[in-house]
């Protein structure tokens, strides 16, 4: 392994994925937390698993929210088509209209320490603004806990349906994912193009008018490959290979190969009929993760 790679790596190069991957988190953290407290209670320390499980399952359930925050904004600096933005933004709505007071419920789970004492920013402090006194305002929003018999979580006038939480969850993780699998498409249909213009430019002949095919594959890689039944002989099947490759090369696209091979030229490979991986230029990558604008 390329150790200068691994030691290169940041997550502030693919913010889109990181969502996805926290979204991911987030989504199996809801299951799990949904599924202990529908099995019963189990003493832990003498406290009841089931409120423990509530208490994670809201600050699971908000970090859904801050994970297609983080897509939105990896979204627009990608520059990538605003529908895209859109449909996850639809999504976000739907969660939110399921499970309208998450955000305050995790809002007092995790700033107690100002919730406790009527110091708490929004609703608390709109509130306090009016003239309740801080005591007063502490007691109306605090109290948390499940309740079995209605399958909610609450705290103060705040509700969440815990069989809900599951649904919304899964459906707003899936539209992240989305999102983001939309920027590997994008990723990958300009990775194609640029390759294809490289060989255009070198005058090889592509597809659909020549026998070279640039091709993106449903696994996200970008291949190319040559038909060898519209090129006549052997020799020339050879030389196309070579200028092809020759081309990508100068233009900083690398060549790499899965599997094994008899042949070790690459020309060769390309020659008797192999699909070869057209790696992503350095500098090409390096522009599609800056921020635009």
């Amino acid at each position: 392994m390329d150790e200068t790679a691994v030691d290169d790596w940041s997550p502030a190069d693919n913010p889109y994925a990181i969502a996805v991957s926290e979204a991911q988190w987030a989504r199996r953290d809801v299951a799990l937390c949904v599924r202990r407290i529908h099995a019963g209670n189990e003493v832990v320390g003498g406290f009841d698993s089931r409120q423990i499980d509530a208490r994670h399952l809201c600050i699971a359930l908000r970090q859904l929210l801050t994970a297609e925050t983080l897509e939105q904004a990896a979204l627009a600096d990608l520059g990538m088509d605003p529908m895209v933005g859109q449909t996850l933004e639809q999504a976000r709505k739907r969660f939110e209209l399921s499970l309208p007071d998450i955000t305050q419920i995790r809002n007092g789970l995790i700033h107690f320490e100002n919730w406790s004492r009527g110091l708490g920013h929004g609703p608390q402090s709109q509130r306090v603004k009016a003239g309740d006194e801080p005591r007063d305002v502490a007691r109306a929003f605090w109290g948390f806990g499940y309740d079995i018999t209605t399958d909610t979580v609450s705290m103060g006038p705040y509700r969440i349906n815990v069989t809900a939480a599951e649904e919304a969850a899964a459906e707003l993780a899936h539209a992240i994912y989305m999102a983001a699998r939309a920027v590997d498409m994008k990723n990958t249909a300009d990775h194609r193009d640029a390759a294809a213009q490289v060989l255009t430019d070198a005058e090889v002949p592509c597809a659909p008018a020549g026998p070279v095919q640039v091709s993106a594959g449903l696994d996200g890689r970008v291949w190319l490959s040559l038909d060898s039944t519209a090129v006549a002989g052997g020799a020339e099947r050879r030389t196309l290979s070579r200028k092809a490759l020759s081309a990508l090369a100068g233009a900083g696209f690398g060549i790499t190969s899965l599997g094994q091979f008899q042949a070790a030229d690459p020309a060769l490979r390309l020659a008797a009929g192999q699909a070869l991986r057209i790696e992503p230029c350095a500098a090409r990558q390096a522009l599609a993760t800056a921020p635009q604008g």
